[in-house]
């Protein structure tokens, strides 16, 4: 049901409100930016687990992180036992509300009725400011237009945040599997197996497993877990899905929120994605596919996405969450336009339906996502704008560092921006982040709305060797200033996944 002005033909504006970010290169949005535009690595030795005898014995981990060190206490004591990316999800969607000005533990606000205690508490302290508030807004409302945007604002200063209606706060996510038991897992097999017959003995499996196995661990593993962990943590009551397309999850989500609040079925979306498949298991599968770089001795210098001598992905972790909405409940609310962080302005989805772990191999799928999120942002990828720029002034590129991808990527961006993609820098941000599997797309629109707010774009490093036909800018090493001409407006952001799926999102800079 649309509840505003807006119809069909004129659907709503969706705007980025509030952004958190979980990486190997920190754990906000701040510490990680930091370190993208100065080219730092996150990539070291694999410390989760003994990986000395693998081929790949390295990784972009998430360093020291601890779930408590991010949320308040009831709701790190409640999801004690969720899995690693879970937990990467919780942290990110704390910040991110944080920005936002949605506080979740508000009386009346979504996830009250969860925290009780804490919720009592923060009532206690907003009672306390009541008069200073209500003084506020009465005089917002006395001298001022627009009284009601006034008035929330006056409010939220306060300290009495205004509440959003749970049932029309949603949340998608692209969010992978959790991590499997391995180390009871192999316990079982292991005291399962009968040597005389050389085969394993169900029952002694059976019982090793009963003995060792978790039964919550069993439960974490599956895939929407991280969904429900947030939902329950922070009281999203309205739509709720997970994809797992794989490499493009979370930029799927992304849009398919964006959809959603399109038609109005919602007012708010916590979006994004969160993976972990730094584990035996995550690490030998990628290792069997060949997908995954082998340069041990010097794994300082890699990933090398478009360079000649790129030998495949770094496997990374972590989590990135947005808070999208309507701008007009955005503004409802007493956001600030100043405040608000980004538009989300184009989505465009492809298969390639071709096979299960190569793309076309003319980027046919990669060129239809593209086109139809520059379209629908009302993008001519192959016209200037007035002032003589591209529609996009950063690619935020896939780059996995992988032989196909970052030939194919480039074929694909060729095809749909013609004479035009040499002129639009391009880079990836997993030459310093590593592979964030089902999270890598929620990353690339967080360092695009950094972009656009700072009028910089992050470096592609590890990038020495130029490959043929790969001739495009790929900002090499070095971040790249761009406010000098005209800053960054609008930036696509590609995601591509095994099985031929590929998502795209345009974020653009808001104009009120």
């Amino acid at each position: 049901m649309n509840h505003g002005g807006d119809t069909p033909q004129h659907p709503p504006r969706v705007v980025i409100t509030g952004a958190g970010w979980v990486t190997p290169l920190g754990h906000s949005v701040a510490q990680t930016w930091e370190a993208l535009i100065a080219g730092r690595s996150g990539v070291g030795k694999i410390t989760r687990f003994d990986a000395a005898t693998f081929k790949t014995n390295f990784a972009a981990e998430v360093k020291g992180f601890t779930l408590a060190d991010h949320v308040p206490e009831a709701i790190a004591r409640e999801h004690h036992s969720a899995g690693l990316n879970a937990q990467f999800a919780l942290a990110a969607a704390k910040q991110a509300l944080e920005q936002a000005g949605i506080d979740v533990q508000a009386p009346n606000a979504p996830g009250a009725a969860a925290h009780g205690a804490s919720a009592a508490a923060h009532g206690a302290s907003a009672a306390a400011h009541g008069a200073s508030a209500a003084t506020h807004a009465a005089s917002a409302a006395a001298h001022a237009p627009g009284a009601a945007a006034h008035a929330a604002a006056a409010a939220t200063k306060a300290g009495n945040r205004p509440s959003i209606n749970p049932r029309r706060f949603g949340l998608y996510l692209g969010s992978g599997e959790g991590s499997l038991d391995f180390p009871n897992y192999a316990h079982s097999h292991i005291a399962g197996w009968d040597d005389a017959a050389r085969k394993v003995d169900g029952k002694k499996w059976a019982a090793a497993a009963m003995a060792t196995m978790s039964p919550i661990r069993e439960i974490e593993q599956e895939a929407n877990m991280t969904l429900s962990h947030v939902a329950w943590a922070f009281g999203c009551r309205g739509p709720a899905s997970n994809c797992l397309t794989a490499c493009a999850a979370s930029i799927q989500a992304i849009g398919e929120a964006y959809e959603l609040l399109r038609r109005g079925d919602a007012d708010v979306m916590l979006a994004g994605g969160a993976h972990t498949m730094v584990h035996p298991l995550g690490v030998t599968g990628f290792i069997r596919l060949t997908a995954l770089s082998a340069r041990s001795d010097d794994f300082a210098s890699v990933p090398r996405p478009f360079d000649a001598t790129r030998d495949g992905f770094v496997m990374g972790e972590g989590a990135g969450i947005i808070v999208m909405e309507t701008l007009e409940h955005a503004l409802g609310r007493g956001v600030r336009p100043e405040n608000i962080l980004a538009e989300v302005r184009g989505y465009g989805s492809s298969a390639d339906a071709f096979r299960i772990t190569d793309m076309h191999p003319q980027g046919e799928g990669p060129a239809a996502a593209m086109r139809s999120a520059l379209a629908q942002a009302g993008i001519d990828p192959r016209s200037v704008g007035p002032d003589g720029r591209p529609g996009v002034q950063w690619i935020s590129a896939h780059g996995t560092g992988t032989k196909e991808n970052d030939k194919i990527e480039t074929a694909a961006i060729k095809s749909v921006f013609g004479e035009l993609a040499p002129k639009i820098p391009i880079s990836s941000i997993k030459s310093m982040l590593g592979h964030l599997i089902a999270a890598a797309g929620v990353s690339n629109v967080i360092a695009s709305m950094m972009s656009i707010r700072t009028g910089l774009v992050p470096p592609t490093i590890n990038l020495r060797t130029p490959d043929a036909g790969l001739d495009l800018d790929y900002v090499p090493n070095v971040v790249r200033d761009a406010r000098a001409t005209g800053g960054i407006d609008a930036c696509l952001c590609n995601a591509y996944g095994f099985g031929g799926q590929n998502d795209c999102v345009v974020i653009g800079r808001f104009v009120p």
